[in-house]
């Protein structure tokens, strides 16, 4: 069972930037997939950016450019270095890793970008 903590969120202004960390209880591994997902209120969860095997990242379309997801196994955390953020990009924020079958996510953290 692994538990993930995410932290960093807050409100800012519109052209800000913020932090968000995810730790995670046990160790993460390269093999493990691991993502950031946000929802915003009335609309689903979607994928913001996510690290996979090898070092491959992903984003949506939306934040290319801006957001940067990065990791760092030995202290079992993941990142999202948001920058030049816009009001659409409030939303609650939740951490995510994949580990085989297992699938294993954070309670979140709320976001809120001031126009």
């Amino acid at each position: 069972q692994v538990q993930l903590v995410e932290s960093g969120g807050g409100l800012v202004q519109a052209g800000g930037s913020l932090r968000l960390s995810c730790a995670a209880s046990g160790s993460i591994f390269s093999n493990d997939a691991m993502g950031w997902y946000r929802q915003a209120p009335g609309k689903q969860r979607e994928l913001v950016a996510i690290s996979i095997s090898g070092g491959t990242a992903n984003y949506a379309d939306s934040v290319k450019g801006r957001f940067t997801i990065s990791r760092d196994n030995a202290k079992n955390t993941v990142y999202l270095q948001m920058n030049s953020l816009k009001p659409e990009d409030t939303g609650i924020y939740y951490c995510k890793l994949v580990r085989g079958i297992y699938v294993y996510w954070g309670q979140g953290t709320q976001v809120t970008v001031s126009s």
